[in-house]
């Protein structure tokens, strides 16, 4: 178990982001944003450019789509790690078509080594129906699957639903309550 992650998940849109941005503002640590989103069309580029002007400049913002281990690698003890989302990177990964059981060995070594504190935004996709396609089921099977890893490393675990932070796993962070 890494004591310094903690996971934020929930559904697409449930204000996973502002929660686990709330956690790293209540912290004394170096703010460093990973962000695993690549613009493909102006609605991206526009939503990032968004996410971007929320923030504001109290971030260092790393853009990297594939390699969020190498980063989480290279953080420092007194710095804190957002990386939003690890949806978006293991979509990067199923589409370019790279061996995500591999990236995602690779992903909780470096959890597991870093000295900074961490925080991830995934997505909670399975609580829907069967998709009706084959890449959609890889990827629903990938997620949960990656999921289940994040969860069993993590200190922490919060879920968000309608923008309200629970805890299901440890305690729910003071910064939250």
């Amino acid at each position: 178990m890494c004591a310094t992650l903690t996971l934020v998940l929930g559904g697409a849109s449930s204000g996973k982001s502002n929660i686990a941005e709330k956690l790293c503002f209540h912290s004394t640590l170096e703010r460093v944003y990973l962000a695993s989103a690549q613009a493909f069309d102006d609605e991206m580029r526009a939503k990032i450019d968004h996410h971007r002007t929320e923030r504001g400049t109290q971030w260092t913002t790393i853009e990297e789509p594939f390699e969020a281990a190498r980063v989480i690698r290279t953080a420092q003890a007194d710095q804190i790690v957002l990386f939003d989302c690890a949806t978006l990177w293991l979509t990067n990964h199923l589409l370019a078509e790279h061996d995500v059981t591999t990236q995602t060995k690779d992903l909780i070594a470096a959890l597991r080594e870093t000295p900074a504190r961490i925080v991830i935004v995934s997505n909670e996709v399975g609580q829907g129906i069967v998709p009706d396609n084959a890449l959609s089921r890889r990827f629903r099977i990938a997620q949960g699957t990656l999921n289940r890893e994040l969860a069993q490393e993590a200190e922490t675990v919060v879920g968000v639903m309608a923008g309200l932070p629970f805890a299901l796993k440890g305690a729910l962070p003071e910064a939250l309550s």
